[in-house]
């Protein structure tokens, strides 16, 4: 099966570079005056997956990063947007771009640690202590070299996208640290989110995102974690009605692309799509405010009950030898991180 699937991926990326080449190809036309030949720049259409659905944020970021490219290209490179994993799961999506059969894809910075171990360190709990940090940091130097970072597997890292902060929800009532201690938390399968939860005395359970709401409802698991307009969109509020605002992760999303669609591309188109990536950051934060105040609305008239931690220190002791243990080898990151701090 691995090699009908490599196979198959392969004769993918092959179509691909035939498209790329079709597509780009140089096109020479003659000027009416002078009978002289000068040669057109290269048309492209170029495909982008998301899994979020059409109106998330996410998908909103794609599609005004699409809109600016159109735009400043004079329709000569269209981006068409596939959401709700029209063009495969994450992980599919991931190796096409590596391949070049798909040209862009928005994922969360999490899975690429598996490419880039630099980007496990963004997953630490409580390493950052506001929005405004995490941005401090994301748009310094340091931040830039880790969507750099991404080349050396096949992929060009060009902007990074809100996803706001990942809380504790639980079908027993949460108020402080000790809430947790005993509890089963769904979480990401992760070595960090495995020690984070032993760290904090809950008891870590990996499982795919789509089994989270029948085990709260069954008791499988006692809560999850994740950002508000998530735990609003999966209906997880209904079995789940009390959540803690630690806000112990603070994980941006990212916007990638092919590197080898971008080596294809002349200077000029790369600074043309690199900047409006950068570009439609700003539309896409403003989108995820929206949505964080909508879904905190609605949970509240639904019944959920909100608790805000108002002294993290509890909860950074915690888990201090933990972060330490992940962190040694990271120590330039971390040394940023800090440097970032409003």
């Amino acid at each position: 099966m691995k090699t009908k699937k490599f196979t198959g991926l392969l004769a993918a990326a092959i179509f691909a570079g035939t498209l790329l080449t079709a597509c780009g190809s140089n096109q020479e036309k003659t000027t009416s005056d002078t009978g002289s030949k000068e040669k057109e720049k290269p048309s492209y259409t170029f495909r982008l997956a998301d899994n979020q659905p059409a109106d998330y944020p996410t998908v909103v970021g794609d599609k005004k990063f699409a809109e600016l490219v159109e735009e400043r290209t004079d329709g000569r490179i269209k981006i068409e947007v596939f959401p709700s994993a029209q063009l495969g799961d994450e992980k599919s999506v991931l190796e096409q771009v590596q391949l070049g059969a798909i040209e862009f894809t928005r994922i969360n910075a999490s899975p690429l640690a598996e490419f880039n171990k630099d980007f496990s360190v963004l997953g630490l709990p409580y390493v950052f202590e506001s929005d405004e940090h995490l941005w401090s940091f994301l748009e310094s130097e340091k931040g830039t070299e880790l969507l750099d970072g991404l080349e050396q597997s096949k992929m060009k890292g060009l902007a990074y996208y809100d996803s706001g902060s990942r809380n504790f929800y639980s079908t027993k009532e949460l108020k402080s640290i000790d809430d947790l201690k005993g509890l089963k938390i769904r979480v990401q399968q992760s070595e960090i989110n495995i020690d984070f939860m032993k760290a904090i005395g809950a008891s870590a359970t990996p499982m795919p995102y789509g089994e989270v709401f029948s085990a709260l409802q069954t008791g499988i698991i006692d809560g999850a974690e994740n950002n508000l307009p998530s735990f609003d969109s999966s209906n997880h509020y209904q079995e789940a009605k009390s959540i803690i605002l630690d806000h112990h992760q603070r994980i941006p999303e990212v916007l990638l692309m092919s590197d080898a669609v971008w080596d294809k591309l002349d200077e000029e188109d790369k600074e043309i799509i690199k900047q409006a990536a950068l570009d439609s950051v700003e539309t896409q934060k403003i989108e995820w405010d929206k949505w964080e105040q909508r879904s905190e609305k609605k949970l509240k008239d639904e019944g959920v009950t909100f608790t805000e931690v108002k002294d993290l220190k509890p909860w950074q002791d915690a888990v201090k030898p933990m972060v330490e243990k992940h962190s040694k080898d990271y120590k330039d990151i971390m040394d940023a991180i800090e440097q970032a701090r409003p």
